[in-house]
């Protein structure tokens, strides 16, 4: 099993979310999170007065799968996240080595079931 951790513009989100489902791939946790990568500063306004902007605003999608499906996913975000400018983010894979259901207690080894039978 593998997680996948990406890191996306807020505004690309319906569209990697509408990539991931046409795969297949239905769980994923979405966080809102800043970060600050190559992406240039930008201008704020609060309450009239300007403010450098120095973490930009993303969101991060993780998404545990089976290992065979972890191409399919990193293409399927990246083709829908990508605008081609500085700021489109970043894609992690982490190794898991075990998940368990918290409903059952015991070893989630099909983790993406649905995938399986749906693919």
């Amino acid at each position: 099993m593998k997680k996948i951790e990406a890191i996306v513009r807020p505004e690309k989100l319906t569209d990697t979310i509408k990539g991931l489902k046409n795969i297949g791939i239905t769980g994923f946790t979405v966080s809102q999170v800043v970060g600050r990568g190559k992406q240039k500063d930008t201008q704020g306004v609060y309450r009239g007065k300007n403010y450098n902007v120095t973490l930009h605003p993303k969101v991060k999608l993780e998404i545990v799968l089976s290992d065979y499906m972890v191409e399919r996913t990193i293409n399927s975000i990246v083709s829908c996240a990508q605008t081609g400018e500085d700021g489109d983010g970043k894609i992690y894979v982490y190794p898991i080595l075990e998940a368990y259901n918290i409903r059952t207690g015991e070893t989630d080894s099909d983790i993406d079931d649905l995938v399986k039978k749906e693919g």
